[in-house]
């Protein structure tokens, strides 16, 4: 089900070269568990619409006239929880996608990578050079879902 967009259409994509200004890298922060793709029909749309809200005012504070368009896209997922997980990291996937349709990405078809990550209490990491939107995750207390929307595909290798 596609959502009102939060930021103006852009041009489309031609061979990777774009005429305009884009939104990306977009990321946003939000507090709270993410809900499970097995979750109920209500606790989902709930979720999903706090990652739209949320989404909708970061693509506005980061660039009110930032552009969507028909390109390719990855998305990164990064989950602090509170404890260790009880179902699998996979599961969060879905309901954050649906929610960043018009906000993050024209369509989540236009999705080539997905990288999800969970960092369970009591495990050590470490993240070299966070974004401001990342360090900001750092410093919140857990539960906490941090996501980059990204179109940069330079690992594709040109023909």
């Amino acid at each position: 089900m596609n959502q009102p967009s939060s930021v103006r259409e852009g041009p489309r994509c031609v061979s990777g070269a774009l005429t305009a200004d884009t939104l990306y890298p977009f990321e946003l922060v939000l507090e709270g568990t993410p809900i499970s793709l097995q979750g109920s029909s209500a606790s989902k749309e709930r979720w999903k619409a706090a990652v739209r809200s949320r989404g909708q005012a970061r693509a506005y504070e980061t660039d009110e006239i930032g552009f969507l368009y028909e390109c390719p896209a990855a998305i990164t997922i990064y989950y602090f929880p509170t404890d260790p997980m009880v179902g699998d990291v996979d599961n969060i996937v879905k309901p954050i996608m649906d929610a960043l349709i018009n906000v993050g990405y024209k369509d989540d078809n236009f999705v080539e990578s997905v990288h999800v990550q969970k960092f369970e209490p009591g495990i050590e990491w470490v993240f070299e050079d966070p974004s401001e939107q990342l360090a900001q995750a750092l410093d919140l207390d857990p539960p906490v879902v941090y996501i980059r929307v990204i179109d940069d595909m330079s690992w594709r290798k040109a023909k």
